[in-house]
């Protein structure tokens, strides 16, 4: 028999359905926290935000065995996070689209031609004033520079192939939307909601079927090494840029 374990969980909310369904069925006690979608709005805003609950989370009189984080690196929002006191961990992912979809392999195949193309969810369509979220892996992976960056490190001609292959990525993103739809959380009110105003825009919506076995992972305490990073108290996360770990633990 698994022994007992207190989490706490801090998570965006658009994961509200699915870590409620994995919290009711984990075997540990976990204390949850939601940050709202709108802090999403920078990296240094979800940063901040989640810092603030870190920091009380702390200094309150309550012992966890670990404090759990449901974000990807989420356009460098989760980088430089750290606890004095307890070790996080944080899935190894680039945005919460791999938590929906229940795999970082599964997201790189069908987003790694298009790291800015926009998707969606129950979540994402019941929440704040948006239905839709834009990918920040671009931004993760150090694909919003300008040109004259890029040419500063690798010269203007591959400066302008760099800039080509972006500018065609984010015209085919504006033209497409992912929606993808975990069974256990599936809401069709909010998945037609979603089609209607996604069609009124002029999207063209492709469907996928989620997954929720990340966070599921996440909440009953089952952490791969390739999956999730855990951070030992006194260390920081820190972003690799790549397809594969994404991020690391450092010393502050």
């Amino acid at each position: 028999m698994k022994q007992t374990k207190r989490f706490k969980l801090i998570a965006c909310e658009v994961l509200t359905r699915e870590v409620f369904w994995c919290a009711a069925r984990s075997p540990h006690t976990i204390d949850v926290e939601f940050t709202p979608k709108g802090a999403h709005e920078s990296g240094d805003l979800l940063r901040d935000t989640i810092r603030e609950i870190l920091r009380k989370t702390e200094e309150s009189d309550t012992a966890y065995d670990a404090v759990l984080l449901g974000y990807g690196l989420c356009g460098n929002g989760t980088s430089g996070l750290s606890s004095s006191r307890f070790p996080l961990v944080i899935p190894r992912a680039h945005d919460c689209c791999t938590l929906f979809l229940g795999s970082r392999l599964r997201f790189r195949e069908l987003f790694e031609d298009n790291p800015s193309r926009p998707f969606s969810s129950t979540g994402y369509t019941e929440r704040g004033d948006t239905y839709l979220h834009a990918s920040t892996t671009g931004t993760a992976l150090g694909l919003d520079k300008t040109f004259e960056e890029y040419a500063a490190e690798y010269g203007e001609e591959n400066a302008r192939y760099i800039m080509e292959s972006i500018q065609g990525g984010e015209k085919s993103a504006s033209e497409e939307l992912y929606y993808i739809d975990i069974p256990e959380t599936s809401l069709p009110e909010m998945r037609e909601l979603c089609l209607k105003q996604a069609g009124e825009e002029g999207y063209r919506v492709t469907e996928w079927t989620g997954n929720i076995r990340l966070i599921r992972s996440l909440l009953f305490g089952e952490w791969k090494e390739d999956e999730f990073l855990i951070v030992p108290p006194g260390e920081q996360i820190r972003p690799l840029y790549d397809w594969d770990l994404i991020i690391e633990s450092a010393g502050e």
